[in-house]
């Protein structure tokens, strides 16, 4: 695949750019979009760049009726000087060929796709925005085209890419947040697709989210669907946190995500000698943790918000207060390091960094 020449159609009609000072998230899109197309006799084929417009989609597509579909994010990053980079775009399609793995996708060509997003946001890089805290978010993802309501996987599907600027994902920035403990609703189980990025997991979490924010709490911590006990997520994010001298996180169980931001939490922890551990860990021990004086911080990490510390967690009608609801040390810094490398503040020690070459 990565052989295709990619076509390009101009969009003649501009649109008009919103202010890179008051950006929400996902609300603003850009002037253009890449397609690619796939059936059983072709394969992967008409790679192009088009206006961005409204899908045309028979509506017996199976995508509507069955969510065969997977998606991804990551962020585009306007430096000082002026340069566009992305940050480890690799881990993120080789998530999404996971993904398809998991929801008979066929799979994408993971160096095309990542050319592919270059090519795009090259076209569009009047759209990256150079605010603080702002950025490109670039959103992959595949539906299934296939007009037919029996439930089997599509023979035809569409690789679209588009972009949106965006600024911070929740309002908050990195001060801490409030978050409930969902005991009711469950996000995924072991062995359903917790561990794919597709749609369904986070149709099922709206319900919850919708509750808890009524009640003023800006998301979700999730525990397992079998037992509810055993932390999993907290919202779209995996969750740290940091019990004395150690980081621990959820382990990958095969319901939880396994997030490039994650793998990159852990790795600076690791350079920087903190211990961390990837371990089960239920709401009773940091409930205790807590009581004891031993839980000093917790954050979500995630593309959307990088890190977001936890300053309260609601617990079967207990306040657990971290940190005197203020921003942690190891939070702060892993904030400052990460968006440090992908705004090219700081050296990128370990090759995370593409650049998208003009």
């Amino acid at each position: 695949m990565s052989a295709y020449t990619i076509t390009y159609i101009k969009n003649e009609n501009k649109k008009e750019k919103p202010d890179f000072d008051n950006l929400a998230f996902g609300k603003y899109f850009t002037d253009h979009m890449f397609i690619l197309d796939y059936s059983e006799q072709k394969e992967w084929h008409n790679a192009r760049i088009v206006p961005y417009k409204p899908l045309q989609l028979d509506p017996a597509a199976i995508v509507f009726h069955y969510g065969q579909t997977v998606f991804e994010g990551l962020k585009a990053y306007k430096t000082k000087s002026g340069d566009i980079q992305l940050f480890r775009p690799n881990k993120n399609m080789e998530r999404l060929n996971r993904s398809n793995e998991r929801m008979c996708i066929p799979e994408i060509d993971e160096e095309f796709a990542i050319e592919a997003i270059k090519n795009l946001v090259e076209i569009d890089k009047d759209w990256v925005p150079d605010a603080p805290g702002t950025s490109l978010y670039i959103r992959p993802f595949i539906i299934s085209t296939e007009p037919y309501l029996g439930v089997s996987p599509s023979s035809t599907y569409q690789f679209i890419i588009i972009l949106s600027p965006v600024g911070a994902y929740y309002e908050e920035g990195i001060n801490p947040v409030r978050i409930a403990v969902e005991n009711e609703f469950v996000r995924a189980v072991k062995g359903g697709t917790g561990e794919a990025k597709t749609a369904g997991n986070y149709a099922s979490s709206l319900k919850a989210q919708e509750m808890v924010s009524n009640k003023g709490y800006a998301q979700v911590l999730w525990l397992d669907g079998i037992e509810k006990k055993y932390i999993e997520e907290v919202g779209s994010m995996n969750v740290f946190f940091v019990i004395n001298d150690e980081v621990i996180t959820p382990e990958l169980n095969g319901s939880i995500l396994n997030g490039v931001t994650r793998n990159s939490v852990i790795t600076l922890l690791n350079h920087w000698n903190i211990p961390v551990k990837e371990r089960k860990i239920t709401m009773e021990e940091i409930y205790e943790y807590a009581q004891n004086g031993e839980l000093k911080e917790a954050f979500g990490a995630g593309t959307a918000a990088v890190i977001s510390p936890i300053g309260e967690l609601s617990w079967n009608d207990k306040k657990i207060e971290i940190n005197d609801g203020k921003t942690g040390k190891i939070s702060f810094d892993l904030y400052e390091t990460l968006t440090g490398i992908q705004y090219g503040r700081d050296e990128d020690i370990f090759d995370w960094i593409v650049k998208v070459k003009f």
